[in-house]
């Protein structure tokens, strides 16, 4: 598993990024070598925030934890992972046994097979804004999410808010 760990308002220290390689080994035998992970620390007044995303053949798991001690903060976020991935198996498992995709194997793929209705189309005029107008609008129209033009990186953007009560931004990744 190939593991990038960084620090947002702190250094990460070696000792943390051998208790991290530790600790991911319980993920990596879900996976085997296939996987990447990103651990993200991040250190704000009295607490330590510790957010871990697993990347694997398109399935991404995610686990954020907030303790007194980054290590701490990295052992509930692993925890928090192998709970999210068994219970991701287990669904699969259950599927597969009671039979549900013994029909696909003769028809067609499933991507054919799923139908989604769409119920509406909405049509939104973007203009530059910035990221604090964003969230603005979005909060003056009720939503949980808002796409504008971003006036300083000239793409087009997504605020959002997010379970914690913080504001997230979702900004497309060009190669």
């Amino acid at each position: 598993m190939k593991i990038t760990t960084f620090g947002r308002k702190c250094t990460i220290r070696d000792s943390f990024k051998e208790h991290a390689e530790k600790k991911l080994k319980k993920v990596e035998r879900f996976f085997g070598d296939s996987a990447e992970a990103k651990i993200t620390a991040t250190v704000e007044k009295n607490v330590q925030i510790v957010e871990v995303t697993v990347l694997n053949g398109g399935m991404v798991f995610r686990s954020q934890e907030r303790a007194d001690n980054m290590n701490d903060a990295l052992d509930l976020c692993v925890d928090s992972l192998i709970r999210q991935i068994r219970k991701n198996k287990t669904r699969i498992e259950k599927r597969l046994r009671s039979g549900a995709f013994d029909d696909f194997a003769e028809e067609a793929p499933i991507a054919e097979e799923t139908e989604f209705e769409l119920v509406r189309t909405k049509r939104v005029e973007l203009r530059p804004e910035t990221v604090e107008e964003a969230i603005l609008n979005m909060n003056l129209i009720g939503h949980r999410f808002y796409m504008f033009l971003n006036a300083d990186s000239g793409n087009v953007s997504v605020v959002y808010v997010r379970n914690d009560g913080g504001y997230g931004l979702l900004e497309p990744e060009i190669d």
